[in-house]
């Protein structure tokens, strides 16, 4: 199921849910990515100064892959989503 992830927040959420769709806890995806529950928590509330390499590791452990792809809408109004 693929999903669309804008934010941090959002792209926090959408890690949570795969985290949760295999039932493991975030200690256990810590884990799986070889860092600390503490940053699983950071991630998946929108914290959003994590280094690209840790949020690779988070996508490997969950089996994920990050596609870039043009945004669906473009309008001004659609900056604003961002903030």
């Amino acid at each position: 199921m693929s999903q669309l992830a804008r934010t941090p927040g959002q792209f926090g959420e959408a890690l949570r849910r795969a985290r949760l769709s295999r039932g493991w806890s975030q200690t256990q995806l810590a884990q799986q990515a070889g860092l600390r529950q503490a940053t699983i928590s950071q991630i998946e509330n929108g914290y959003g100064a994590t280094r690209i390499d840790t949020l690779c590791a988070v996508l490997a452990a969950l089996d994920l892959e990050l596609m870039v792809a043009p945004r669906t809408r473009s309008g001004p109004e659609d900056i604003e989503d961002l903030f």
